[in-house]
């Protein structure tokens, strides 16, 4: 299997595809990332609220154990400080909610950044990239078949004539070409062989 043309120009071309679907796709991916990490930064706030809330709830637990050890009313004045510790656990709670849904939202808007970018890309260039790696490949098997130069031939006939005009290595016209075909002359036949794969981006 060849992955890449024979011939300079079209080989040129395909790398050249290759590199900018590449480009493509690591500049969607770059992008997606850069996104992500912006949208991870309104989580910052929901970063501060848990802290401070956590850091309030365990102050407020710690006054409740302290007051609670005073005779005969410590658990009346440790109560008020367990719900204010219950209400500051809230806090820190909502916080991390707005972290979750920050990072949701960050998670989804990269994916969405390089789910469509890299499928519309890939469907430009991918079936491109196989039809050519599959038709190179039948070109070559039947080219090496018994009697495939002669359907080869028989394609750069029914092909572009502008290609019959560039033909090198004999000195007759198209039609003159058409009739050493007709003939079974291999060294014409060998020469339209050779049109066929170049238009396929092949060498003999």
């Amino acid at each position: 299997m060849r992955l890449y043309a024979q011939t300079p120009g079209r080989r040129n071309r395909q790398i050249l595809a290759d590199l900018i679907a590449a480009a493509v796709i690591g500049a969607a991916v770059w992008f997606a990332l850069a996104v992500h990490d912006a949208i991870m930064l309104l989580a910052e706030p929901g970063r501060r609220v848990e802290s401070s809330g956590e850091s309030l709830a365990s102050a407020l637990v710690d006054a409740g154990e302290t007051a609670s050890g005073v005779p005969l009313v410590g658990d009346l004045l440790q109560k008020p400080f367990r719900t204010a510790a219950d209400a500051s656990t809230g806090f820190a709670d909502a916080g991390q909610s707005l972290q979750d849904v920050v990072g949701q939202v960050a998670t989804l808007a990269a994916l969405a950044l390089i789910v469509f970018p890299v499928a519309f890309v890939l469907l430009l260039w991918l079936p491109l990239r196989l039809r050519w790696i599959r038709r190179s490949a039948d070109v070559r098997r039947l080219f090496d078949a018994p009697g495939g130069a002669d359907l080869l031939a028989l394609r750069a006939l029914t092909g572009p004539p502008g290609d019959l005009l560039t033909v090198s290595g004999v000195s007759v016209s198209p039609a003159g070409l058409a009739d050493g075909w007709r003939r079974g002359d291999r060294q014409i036949v060998a020469v339209l062989a050779e049109v066929a794969l170049g238009r396929a981006g092949l060498r003999p």
